[in-house]
């Protein structure tokens, strides 16, 4: 009597196309609408949420003493910093963060959608899905690494040689919940890795 597997082609095209969605959705609002905001073309980031060194701050304006360029800092600890008509640079430096972590979620879709279409022969253990896992936990560890990191040294190039640079210290929290998750990844995809090694070695016995 045989077995039937609870995974079907209508479960594998439903999970390509989510995979597909996400990452069309990463790529219009993570990477091609702050592309278009840089140059121009749409309406850019302007506020960078930031930590200030008082716990009171009024609402007020600064004028850029380099670029000649107005900001507002406003709130308390957390506070927003506004660039009235931010250049060239300034809206590089204000994207940059989403734009890396959109790209880097976009390589982490591309690897699972290409470990999904190995489904559609119904094994998932070959040994390119252990160097695919490997460089989803990769690049999730260099995420946990460059999201308090990136906003923090642009923030820091922001304000550099203003009035606002005494007010906001360069501040980067990092959290462990993404450094554990890397590391599950990769001790998942070193399984996946002697796995297919062990299973290819019986098979030559065979």
């Amino acid at each position: 009597m045989g077995t039937k597997s609870w995974w079907s082609r209508t479960d594998n095209r439903l999970l390509e196309t989510a995979l597909g969605l996400a990452a069309l959705l990463a790529g219009v609002f993570g990477v091609l609408l702050p592309v278009l905001g840089v140059v121009s073309l749409t309406d850019p980031v302007d506020t960078r949420e930031v930590e200030v060194e008082t716990t009171t701050r009024v609402p007020g304006t600064v004028t850029d003493a380099v670029a000649g360029h107005g900001m507002t800092l406003t709130g308390t600890h957390q506070a927003d910093l506004v660039f009235a008509h931010p250049d060239l640079g300034q809206r590089l430096l204000l994207a940059l963060p989403e734009f890396i972590g959109s790209l880097l979620l976009l390589l982490v879709l591309a690897l699972l959608f290409q470990m999904a279409r190995t489904l559609r022969d119904g094994d998932v253990f070959v040994p390119k899905n252990a160097r695919r896992l490997s460089v989803i936990g990769l690049t999730v560890l260099v995420q946990a690494v460059l999201s308090p990191v990136l906003p923090a040294l642009t923030t820091e190039a922001l304000v550099s040689g203003t009035t606002m640079a005494d007010q906001i210290p360069f501040s980067a929290t990092f959290t462990g919940e993404y450094v554990l998750l890397a590391f599950l990844i990769l001790a998942l995809g070193e399984v996946f890795r002697r796995g297919t090694k062990l299973r290819a070695d019986t098979e030559g016995l065979v």
